[in-house]
């Protein structure tokens, strides 16, 4: 089925503040461009139709009045000018065994022995994994994998948006290993993206908010990228959920407010240990009980 681009130019110094407002307001279906050499900059949503992509424009535009935006420009897509148009953004990258790569390099792409990859099609997802917060949580659920005893390997993708956290776990042979988000759409390209790469057993996947989705579980570690403010409204569901001796990891959270975040869980968890590392603009944290 054909897709609806809508483009519209924005100042190229609001660029960074429109991805932050973006990330922060979980507005997958929008992003970024930015041509650093003419410094020139876009915002680019993809819409299932045109009549989506007009309301989602209209929303956009009303919750950014203090951005200059150009006319909007709408266009439709075919699938291959969608994948075609993200190629120049979305590369593969690695961490150390494991490796998040475009599908369409499936052919090509040369994986070392004993290595794990998660192909992505951002056809079906609003997530590769590229964002900064991602790539921090990436970072810690590998690190965390290679240390985990054979035991104690529960994982809980805490809002998983397109999957990716729980299904690197899976790849990492974590589990057993769950992934909710408040979105159900969400819900259904992560079980897609779990089709992509035969993981359709390997994670549950289910639509719940934090307070529901961790009711009734507890993971040796937990997996949050969200919003700050989202953090700090379930600091219990979320100190909760991580089992005895167990890890919570904390992403989405922007430099600036790294220090409010760390104060409000260490202040419900004060025996636990705390580190946190900076990536761009972006902080996470990492708790272990």
């Amino acid at each position: 089925m054909p897709l609806t681009e809508v483009k519209a130019v924005i100042p190229a110094a609001a660029a960074e503040s429109v991805d932050d407002f973006l990330l922060e307001g979980e507005l997958a279906s929008w992003s970024v461009l930015e041509d650093v050499i003419v410094k020139a900059a876009w915002v680019v949503g993809i819409f299932a139709t045109a009549e989506a992509a007009q309301l989602a424009w209209d929303e956009l535009a009303g919750a950014l009045p203090a951005t200059p935006l150009g006319a909007p420009e709408f266009k439709t897509l075919s699938d291959a000018d969608w994948r075609d148009s993200y190629k120049a953004h979305f590369h593969p990258w690695q961490f150390g065994r494991l490796h998040w790569v475009p599908v369409w390099e499936r052919g090509n792409y040369v994986l070392p022995k004993g290595h794990a990859v998660l192909w992505l099609d951002p056809g079906l997802a609003f997530g590769t994994g590229n964002h900064e917060t991602t790539r921090l949580c990436c970072e810690r659920l590998v690190t965390w994998a290679e240390g985990a005893a054979a035991g104690n390997r529960r994982v809980i993708d805490a809002g998983c948006g397109s999957g990716i956290l729980a299904l690197s776990a899976a790849l990492l042979k974590l589990g057993p290993i769950e992934g909710f988000d408040l979105d159900p759409e969400a819900v259904r390209v992560a079980q897609e993206n779990a089709a992509l790469n035969d993981l359709g057993s390997a994670v549950e996947f289910f639509t719940a908010d934090l307070e529901g989705g961790l009711a009734n579980s507890l993971g040796d570690l937990v997996l949050a990228n969200i919003q700050s403010d989202v953090l700090l409204a379930n600091v219990g569901p979320l100190i909760g959920a991580v089992a005895p001796g167990g890890t919570l990891v904390l992403s989405g959270i922007l430099a600036v407010e790294l220090e409010q975040v760390r104060m409000g869980f260490a202040s419900a968890a004060p025996e636990w240990h705390i580190e946190s590392r900076t990536l761009g603009e972006w902080s996470d944290l990492c708790l272990t009980h």
